[in-house]
């Protein structure tokens, strides 16, 4: 048939970068370029030229067999309405399941503080046993995505989230609500997976900026739990608020069902026919054509193995990783504890003298959220908007390296300046700074991870990262509250060290992920798909060019 189409119908040869090529390939004078037989289009061949200017040769311009991964597909078909949706979806995740969850937490505290007269060791432990439950589900749920695929891990996640949420309205006693929340903490453990699943459907050069502005719909999940608690803590109160505030998940968990699995994972499981069905649905759904050809099948059995994230190709970019993900974490959430701090006090240098003049109170005493309370709320959550935005001009000019990098030397020099008696107006400017690049930096690490982990780790490599940022969150608060009541300078040198260290780290990842498409599978492996296709591609995926052709 195809023999028989191009002799009657010439089809046009689109020139593209196989953008999973390695940077070597281009230094060693490979030419990234490859071509993709589009259906249904009436011309005449024409040559193209290479990299360097070079005609490509005759024999080159219509391959007599042609072969393409997952990867050559959604760059051929490109950003379109079916992204469009998946975002939208994507974004409802990280609002209901992370912001909303997350955000009520700052609101269930000092309510039950007051309700139950809870004493404040047990205050915090309400707090505490969220990020417990994040950092002990994390790599299990990473684990899922890459056994059972994506989906299944996010549905699963999502839909636990959620009865545990409604149960949690329910709780009698301060016990119950302790595993309660827990529990649910568990389940926002997996949230992190819809980033993975999202990255998989996206084009090189949207990936970046797509997943940065996933921080919007952070803002707008925080933005409205504190606006339903104006609404429902007055008149229903803390369980009506914990239930309402759950139902979003239902929506995610209903629009589950249009969710596709990731491509790259049913070729990567050997569903081969499930991948081809996937990426012509796409196609339709952004009206774009399907590459012609044969699809690289990869089947890899052994996947989520946390082995793989310490081969010699991964070991120092797991452990460097590992480490901008505690510190990304653990000086976010620092940073969120010293703004209160530092504003009670009014200045640093403030805080000693305060320390010393406030006398011995009963952990019993407790004060209610005002309206102004919950007015600042607001206006830190609208703070993260401006690093959004540096970070997504600069990811993309000077790579995700730097920009992690860049976003902790800010941080850490802001961190410095607070050595300084500035007054409560440069106080306010320096804590939005630093504020600002952090959030930023933590998106960053957002976008680097799952570019940098091939398909059969990405989403094991992805949950360990973030099991390590809950470590960090976990022990900020013995920083920020604790050492600040003996001496705010050792509390700053802290922060700011660790972000040093960590800028460091940013530098010495061994792998710059910018311009590059996601990998499938170890490099390792690369050279058995070469000896069967037989052109160059980035190193990852262990195939046959067995598949339908179409």
């Amino acid at each position: 048939h195809q023999s028989l189409c191009s002799c009657l119908c010439p089809l046009r040869v689109v020139k593209f970068r196989r953008t999973g090529e390695s940077s070597r390939s281009d230094e060693d004078g490979v030419s990234g370029e490859h071509e993709i037989q589009i259906e249904g289009v009436r011309t005449e061949l024409e040559p193209v030229e290479l990299e360097d200017g070079a005609p490509v040769p005759k024999e080159f311009a219509n391959p007599t067999d042609d072969t393409f991964m997952v990867e050559d597909a959604v760059e051929a078909i490109g950003f379109g309405k079916f992204q469009w949706k998946l975002s939208i979806i994507t974004g409802l995740a990280w609002a209901s399941n992370y912001a909303m969850e997350m955000m009520i937490l700052s609101i269930l505290a000092p309510q039950l503080h007051c309700e139950w007269r809870l004493p404040s060791w047990q205050v915090a432990l309400l707090t505490s046993v969220v990020f417990v439950g994040m950092m002990s589900s994390s790599t299990l749920w990473g684990n899922i995505s890459d056994q059972y695929g994506r989906k299944t891990g996010l549905k699963i996640s999502v839909l636990w989230t959620l009865y545990y949420g409604i149960l949690s309205g329910f709780a009698p006693v301060y016990s119950w609500i302790l595993v309660l929340r827990g529990l649910v903490g568990f389940g926002i453990g997996g949230v992190p997976q819809s980033v993975t699943l999202y990255a998989e459907f996206l084009p090189m050069k949207a990936r970046a900026k797509c997943i940065l502005l996933i921080e919007v719909f952070w803002a707008i999940g925080t933005v409205f739990e504190v606006l339903l608690a104006v609404l429902v803590m007055p008149t229903l109160g803390w369980r009506w608020l914990l239930i309402l505030s759950a139902l979003p998940l239902l929506l995610f968990a209903v629009l589950c069902f249009w969710l596709p699995e990731s491509a790259r994972y049913d070729v990567l499981s050997g569903n081969q026919e499930k991948a081809i069905a996937t990426l012509k649905r796409i196609a339709t759904e952004n009206g774009a054509p399907m590459p012609l050809g044969k699809l690289i099948t990869s089947r890899q059995e052994d996947r989520g193995k946390m082995r793989d994230l310490f081969t010699p190709h991964f070991r120092w970019t797991t452990l460097l990783l590992w480490f901008i993900w505690f510190s990304n974490a653990f000086s976010y959430y620092g940073l969120v504890l010293l703004t209160t701090e530092f504003f009670q006090a009014g200045d640093v240098c403030s805080i000693s003298s305060r320390r010393k003049e406030v006398t011995a109170k009963c952990s019993l005493t407790c004060e209610y959220l005002t309206e102004e309370d919950y007015t600042d709320l607001l206006w830190t959550t609208l703070s993260e908007f401006p690093g959004v935005l540096v970070t997504l001009w600069i990811i993309d000019r000077i790579g995700r390296k730097k920009t992690m990098a860049l976003s902790f030397l800010v941080f850490s020099f802001c961190s410095l300046l607070l050595f300084l008696c500035v007054g409560r107006n440069v106080l306010t400017v320096l804590l939005f700074i630093a504020r600002a690049f952090i959030s930023g930096g933590f998106q960053a690490a957002y976008v680097y991870t799952p570019e940098v982990y091939p398909t059969a780790t990405r989403a094991l490599g992805l949950g360990t990262c973030s099991g390590m940022a809950r470590v960090g969150a976990l022990i900020t608060p013995f920083i920020a509250q604790v050492m600040l009541e003996s001496s705010v300078y050792v509390t700053l040198v802290v922060y700011s060290g660790c972000c040093l260290l960590a800028a460091v780290a940013s530098c010495f990842l061994p792998i710059e992920t910018k311009g590059r498409g996601l990998q499938e599978s170890s490099h390792k492996e690369w050279g058995q798909e070469m000896v069967g296709r037989g052109s160059h591609s980035p190193p990852g995926v262990t195939s046959s060019n067995s598949g339908s052709q179409e």
